[in-house]
């Protein structure tokens, strides 16, 4: 989909999703798997990696 790495790292990479308010979150991926990024709407700690559609 995306013809640069660049691009593809600025859209893709280190970006979750809240997974009950739909809200986008930069955060590193150890940091997430272990539990420590929480979204700053709803306060949860239930997030997504962004889809590549």
């Amino acid at each position: 989909m995306v013809k640069y790495a660049e691009a593809e790292a600025r859209l893709f990479k280190n970006i979750f999703v809240c997974r009950k308010c739909k809200c986008k979150i930069r955060a590193p991926n150890m940091k997430v798997l272990a539990g420590k990024v929480k979204c700053r709407k709803c306060n949860t700690s239930e997030l997504r990696i962004k889809r590549k559609k």
